[in-house]
């Protein structure tokens, strides 16, 4: 993956893209538009997945990331993304529900998403547990 955010950087990757295409003769490419998540948009679910821990001890941390990772972010994923819902849907749809969640600690599903995925996908997150008595809050909101 490379990322274009100059014309420098334009520059680099037409003649990697150049260079590739000569070699191969055939490429696929794609191409992802707008700026990744900020650094704090990505921590704070990983600071929830902790809370909910605590709060929710039927599960660990890990655990509970699987969860939304397979509750929440595939469905957007899935929604948004050909290449995800292929992949998903050719490859794990048929699994158990167990085997689904073990495959979300190496899936990677929210390391892929957009902010505008990622705020849809902590949004989702938010909703359901508060529906079970977890107030999920971003920084510097109230709860």
């Amino acid at each position: 993956m490379q990322i274009v955010n100059s014309d420098e950087s334009l520059q680099r990757f037409m003649g990697d893209l150049r260079s590739q295409y000569q070699v191969h003769r055939y490429l696929r490419i794609s191409i992802k538009t707008g700026k990744a998540r900020t650094l704090p948009q990505n921590d704070i679910t990983h600071v929830w997945y902790g809370q909910i821990a605590r709060e929710l001890p039927e599960d660990d941390a890990l655990g509970w990331r699987c969860y939304c990772k397979l509750h929440h972010g595939v469905p957007i994923m899935r929604a948004e993304d050909a290449e995800f819902q292929c992949m998903y849907d050719s490859i794990i749809k048929g699994r158990t529900y167990e085997e689904k969640l073990l495959m979300m600690k190496y899936l990677p599903v929210t390391s892929l998403m957009s902010r505008k995925q990622l705020s849809t996908y902590a949004e989702a997150v938010q909703a359901d547990f508060r529906a079970r008595g977890v107030f999920l809050v971003f920084p510097g909101s109230e709860s």
